[in-house]
């Protein structure tokens, strides 16, 4: 029970990474706000930890503040945010994305995290404790041909990580970010561009130890990194990817 007593928001956890580090919180002690796009989604893993659901679009400063009042109503307060919600492009050359697939790519991968701040950082400085955890991507660090914009909303991702660690330490407040290879999960098919053995194969390829990572992978992480076994651990881009960036 390593999270006895704290209060999480998971957004994007009705399904994948999101929903695997929802259910490690909650067997671990937790109460979780599982935040999602998709009501269905939201309610279906809610109901499995006996959780809050809401429906939120992380890209609406609206809907993220609203958000974070309905932790608020229900457990009174937030110890815990996980900015795990992301979308990406269709593989193809950069010069051929358009407009729209880029903005929406950076409103849901970069300006949630903005929004998220935002409404949740103040009353984090006023208990002068909290932690956040982005999910970047070794996209960030290591990027693939034509998922250009995508791997660059993962590297501002983890360069806002490394700032928010930084300015705010002094407030108790600590910011990591975990930076997942391709896993099993929905965005997998949209980062190959299409499901085949062929280019499965061509994926594992790149990765050391021969398999995508899984939901239980990025929760074990996040586990850490949020628990207070991690109190000196700020500023951190965790790499969980079978060795891929080495």
């Amino acid at each position: 029970m390593r999270l006895q007593g704290k209060r999480a928001i998971v957004t994007g956890a009705g399904s994948g990474f999101g929903a695997g580090i929802a259910r490690r919180f909650a067997a671990e002690g937790a109460q979780v706000l599982v935040a999602d796009i998709n009501t269905e989604a939201a309610q279906a893993v809610a109901t499995e930890i006996d959780g809050i659901a809401c429906t939120v679009d992380v890209a609406d400063r609206d809907s993220v503040t609203a958000m974070v009042q309905a932790a608020g109503t229900a457990f009174g307060g937030t110890d815990i945010l996980i900015n795990n919600a992301g979308i990406t492009h269709l593989p193809a050359p950069m010069e051929e994305i358009e407009d729209e697939e880029f903005d929406r790519v950076f409103a849901v991968n970069c300006k949630s995290v903005y929004l998220a701040a935002r409404a949740l950082v103040p009353a984090f400085k006023a208990q002068s404790s909290g932690t956040i955890l982005n999910v970047a991507s070794t996209a960030g660090v290591s990027p693939r041909p034509n998922l250009n914009w995508y791997n660059a909303s993962k590297g501002w991702m983890i360069t806002a990580t490394r700032a928010m660690a930084v300015e705010l330490a002094p407030f108790g407040i600590r910011v990591n970010a975990l930076n997942p290879v391709a896993g099993e999960t929905p965005l997998l098919k949209s980062f190959m561009g299409e499901d085949t053995p062929e280019i499965r194969a061509k994926f594992l390829s790149t990765i050391p130890l021969g398999r995508f990572s899984t939901p239980e992978d990025l929760a074990n992480a996040a586990l850490y990194l949020c628990s207070d076994e991690a109190s000196m651990v700020t500023g951190v881009c965790m790499e969980v990817d079978g060795g891929r960036c080495i």
